[in-house]
């Protein structure tokens, strides 16, 4: 969050909400209750709550109001995201401070690989004929948005714009996604029609692409359907195969590969794709990095319940 204000160039934002997606309660629970159990001390009054990150961010960075958490698996950080546009383009705020941040933690691995959604081999495969699940990784990332009018003010460059964003609910299995990527395909098209874009104005997809063996083939059915005949000449790529999937922190993280790869004119590649899947016969840029300098890019996650998200991302202006 320091880095982010530092590059932002606010020294202070004493007005700033705070937006953080992280991981839900239940670690902290489950430590507290570990030491309940064996007798020992858990510390003053449950610490570590999730609520509590954003409010301990704001407390430290000189921060504002309202400070939010949100608990929404994997779409969480790009909902506090979401969230923070919303905000901005209403008119409550002009910067939001947004973030999100998961530690693997050996519960949730055990629930994880309980339900067989680890891969069986220790390697992430996006879209390979091949995989077999993900693998958990620590991640966390912050970035602040703020609008267009308050950054030319002072005097700001944007990085990228956020010009678009959908969140969508499909409710179809508590942990399968819609095998034809119902949700996902509407929050996708609605972030394109929030930002007034045709699909063929896209450059670049990063996907959601976790290497188990029901999400792959969903999401490419998704992209199929919210983009049309255009979901098969874009460039797509998973970068869950270098990260690991980072659950709540997955949103922010993402987004920001995703603005580096516009900015630097350099798309990640799937890495762990060697055999594509045919039914995931999308262009998901397998093996070394791509050179190209799209414009706008499309950023997407999913996650358990059926809930999905989708950004659009543009080169600022003078850029």
């Amino acid at each position: 969050a320091e880095a982010a204000l530092a590059m932002a160039g606010l020294s202070e934002a004493p007005r700033a909400p705070v937006l953080v997606g992280t991981q839900g309660d239940h670690t902290v629970l489950s430590r507290w209750w570990r030491a309940t159990v064996a007798d020992e001390a858990p510390g003053p009054a449950l610490p570590g709550l999730a609520a509590e990150l954003p409010h301990q961010l704001a407390e430290d960075l000189g921060l504002g109001r309202p400070r939010l958490a949100f608990q929404n698996a994997c779409v969480a950080s790009a909902d506090a995201m979401i969230t923070g546009c919303r905000l901005i383009h209403s008119g409550k705020a002009d910067v939001v401070v947004c973030g999100g941040a998961y530690v693997v933690d050996q519960e949730f691995f055990a629930k994880f690989d309980s339900g067989r959604a680890c891969a069986r081999d220790g390697r992430v495969r996006p879209f390979d004929r091949a995989r077999s699940g993900l693998l958990l990784g620590d991640g966390a990332g912050v970035v602040v948005l703020e609008s267009a009018r308050h950054a030319a003010a002072r005097g700001a460059t944007p990085l990228v714009s956020i010009t678009g964003w959908g969140l969508a609910a499909d409710a179809y299995h508590v942990v399968r996604p819609h095998p034809e990527g119902e949700g996902l395909a509407r929050a996708i098209s609605m972030a394109l029609r929030r930002a007034g874009l045709a699909p063929e104005a896209i450059g670049y997809v990063n996907a959601h692409g976790t290497g188990t063996p029901a999400n792959d083939p969903a999401e490419t059915a998704a992209l199929r359907r919210a983009l049309g005949a255009h979901a098969t000449t874009v460039p797509i790529s998973s970068t869950k195969g270098s990260t690991g999937h980072m659950l709540e922190a997955s949103g922010v993280v993402e987004l920001i590969i995703t603005l580096l790869a516009l900015r630097e004119g350099t798309l990640p590649p799937t890495v762990g794709l060697v055999e594509p899947d045919p039914r995931c016969d999308l262009d998901y840029i397998p093996g070394a990095a791509r050179t190209a300098n799209p414009r706008r890019a499309l950023t997407v996650n999913a996650g358990f319940g059926g809930l999905n998200s989708a950004l659009v991302v543009e080169v600022a202006d003078g850029e």
